[in-house]
């Protein structure tokens, strides 16, 4: 008897250390997906699973000689990963050092945080409009923004509508580009973005818009965007742009999609049950 509960605690043990390694597991590769989500390592890990599906395609139809050369190709490839991922494993370590790796994206901030956050972006952003002074601030979600945090001057700063305002000041060192947000932080100014190259655009956007709808082509982030020529405030969403925003406007897009999944639900739910 007493043979058989050790062996039951050793089990019991033992599935619980199971899962605890299987959610570890779990975890780090959910905060990879999303450190690489957005950059072009995607592209390459679709090529690395389209070369092993050819493989086992090749191997199951006997086609010897192809898939003789796919197994070299695969072999070469073993060494040049290190090579071609070298940016995405030097970020990743960066962000394991600094402990940015396991940082909360904004949208799982607590409400009063993120609440206190959007304050502080609509203060700025009115504060720019009326001054018509133009200005380019992204609010990172899911997707990662490293590479493009790596192309400006790293702030780290927690946001204040004095110090986004301060950044887009005319001439200053720091204001011709992106300003990126990360959570509660600034993570760095003066950021380079890709252009969208679509023709839906009006030919009256200039760079900052186009850069705007570019980013969140390729993201899930939030691109507010102020004109230098007009003072108009606009908000690019998933390659979309609202546009001519007044101060109320541009908070409720803000807190829209800003709102975490599992909160909407709740809000959704609530509202029902009022009616």
């Amino acid at each position: 008897m007493e043979y058989l509960k050790a062996l039951k605690i050793n089990l019991n043990l033992f599935d619980v250390t199971s899962i605890i390694d299987i959610l570890i597991v779990a975890f780090v590769l959910y905060r990879l997906m999303l450190l690489i989500r957005g950059t072009r390592a995607v592209q390459l890990i679709k090529g690395l699973v389209v070369l092993l599906v050819a493989t086992a395609v090749s191997s199951l139809l006997n086609l010897n000689t192809v898939h003789w050369l796919l197994k070299q190709t695969m072999t070469a490839l073993v060494v040049a990963l290190p090579i071609v991922f070298q940016p995405e494993l030097r970020r990743a370590l960066e962000k394991l050092g600094g402990g940015d790796f396991f940082a909360r994206p904004l949208t799982q901030m607590a409400e009063g945080d993120r609440s206190a956050l959007i304050d502080e972006v609509v203060r700025a952003v009115q504060n720019m409009s009326a001054t018509r002074t133009g200005a380019l601030i992204v609010l990172e979600r899911g997707t990662g923004l490293e590479e493009f945090v790596d192309t400006g001057i790293k702030v780290e700063g927690l946001v204040t509508a004095e110090l986004l305002v301060n950044i887009f000041i005319p001439k200053s060192p720091l204001h011709d580009g992106a300003a990126i947000i990360r959570g509660d932080r600034l993570q760095a100014a003066a950021c380079v973005l890709p252009l969208s190259e679509s023709r839906e655009l009006s030919r009256e956007l200039g760079t900052r818009h186009r850069a705007a709808v570019g980013l969140t082509e390729q993201s899930d982030a939030l691109a507010v965007v102020v004109s230098e020529e007009t003072g108009v405030v606009s908000l690019a969403v998933e390659g979309n742009l609202y546009r001519r925003l007044n101060e109320t406007g541009l908070r409720e897009l803000l807190v829209k999609f800003l709102q975490p999944k599992f909160e909407k639900r709740n809000a959704i739910s609530s509202l029902w049950h009022r009616r």
